[in-house]
């Protein structure tokens, strides 16, 4: 029953307010045009001083985007741009000319050093360039054994001398004195042409080993072959010998990479400093590795000077080869849970440096103590603790344009003094970590 009452009482109230409605519209309808546009003025200038109040109400509306002082690893580092020098790569060269008879060993296969790689048939230009070496090294082995036997006779000679003086240390006459040292720069002489002619066998058996059909590993490895049988080594004059490549052998050890530092950062890189590496060419594998050795002297180029550092990677692969392009990211220092914040929440001025914090709902300014940064977070040694909130942003919002707004840096427009606004928390801090970590 009371529900049938109140449900009357609003259908009561609806009809009434129909009535004047309809009233007003006949009164409006009837009215002169002039009351008309009297009329619509009026509603017009109030819905815009309603407007203007409206935005005067939003205009100088101030957003903080802020960010939480965290503790975590900071990690300070130098880039810079190298190539692979060395990849523990030998070349296996020859100066033979004429046509692979016979291979003896398959691509990627494990040989030891003087193991027989290639048979060469010689050419006429590779016979003669052959024949030359094997004259010179036959000249070389005579020539050590002439040297042998001079070193013998001088010896000889020498240990005369020393019979006949014997007794007289004390009172040696000059003649004596004089007899002695002849002797001894004779066999001095002797004997260091026999160092020189020791060095040029070696260099004749060397030239001899590049002329000869037969070709042998210099060291052992996994080689990888150049060469076919039946391919055709090209042939110069027999008194313009060139090197041509044979084969590569990769032996066991990692990589060299060296890479240019620049006089900026020289002073913060130091030997066993850790590394990380990537290469363009491997944009899905990062490797890691250390300083080794730096060059202090530099190099000037342009007015710009460069330090060269190498870098040995810890781990080799199959897939560095050498002159790869390499980016080097060494870690010139590491600082484990520290506090931090993102570096563009740091004002620095006259008076130190400082940050606007948020406390009780508004921002104060708080002077802060700074250790090392990286170029995306700060190291803060006094003045915050973990868990206080910083302003990285601000955003305000102007009264002229209901839709723009305009975003900038907490130290521009923001006196020293608190103010209220609207604060976005955002995910601050973390562990900036450099690529490849």
């Amino acid at each position: 029953m009371v529900i049938m009452v109140k449900k009357e009482i609003e259908k009561e109230k609806e009809s009434r307010i129909a009535g004047k409605i309809t009233k007003l519209k006949n009164w409006f309808l009837k009215s002169s045009w002039k009351m008309k546009v009297l009329i619509l003025l009026v509603i017009l200038g109030i819905g815009f001083l309603v407007n203007t109040m409206i935005g005067k109400s939003q205009d100088g509306k101030v957003t903080y985007q802020t960010s939480k002082v965290e503790k975590g690893t900071l990690i300070t580092s130098v880039s810079a741009t190298g190539s692979v020098t060395t990849s523990n790569i030998q070349e296996v060269t020859t100066q033979a000319t004429g046509v692979v008879k016979k291979m003896y060993v398959e691509d990627g296969q494990e040989v030891v050093k003087g193991q027989t790689i290639a048979e060469i048939e010689l050419d006429l230009v590779g016979e003669q360039r052959n024949a030359s070496a094997y004259a010179s090294y036959l000249n070389a082995v005579k020539g050590v054994n002439s040297a042998n036997n001079s070193v013998r006779s001088a010896r000889a000679s020498l240990d005369v001398v020393y019979d006949q003086i014997k007794g007289h240390d004390n009172d040696e006459t000059l003649s004596m004195k004089e007899t002695r040292t002849k002797a001894e720069v004779s066999y001095d002489n002797a004997y260091d042409g026999l160092k020189t002619a020791q060095a040029s066998l070696v260099s004749a058996q060397f030239s001899y080993n590049q002329t000869s059909p037969i070709i042998k590993a210099p060291s052992s490895g996994t080689i990888n072959l150049s060469v076919a049988q039946g391919l055709q080594l090209s042939a110069g004059s027999s008194s313009d010998a060139s090197n041509k490549r044979v084969a590569t052998i990769t032996s066991e050890g990692t990589p060299i990479i060296t890479v240019g530092i620049s006089e900026i950062d020289i002073a913060n890189v130091k030997t066993n400093q850790k590394v990380n590496i990537t290469f363009d060419s491997l944009s899905d594998m990062t490797f890691t590795g250390k300083v080794v050795a730096i060059d202090k002297l530099g190099t000037t180029t342009s007015d710009v000077v460069t330090y060269t550092a190498l870098v040995q990677m810890d781990s080799a692969s199959p897939k560095i080869l050498s002159n790869m392009v390499a980016n080097v990211y060494i870690l010139t220092e590491v600082k484990t849970d520290v506090l931090m914040i993102p570096s563009g929440a740091i004002n620095t001025s006259s008076d130190g440096r400082s940050v606007q914090t948020m406390k009780d709902g508004g921002v104060i300014w708080v002077q802060v103590e700074v250790g090392i940064s990286n170029d995306t977070h700060t190291e803060i040694v006094s003045g915050l603790n973990a868990g206080d909130e910083v302003v990285t942003s601000t955003t305000a919002q102007s009264a002229s344009s209901e839709s723009s707004d305009s975003t900038t840096s907490p130290f521009s427009g923001i006196g020293r003094t608190q103010s209220s606004g609207t604060v976005i928390r955002s995910s601050g801090g973390g562990v900036p970590m450099g690529p490849g970590l």
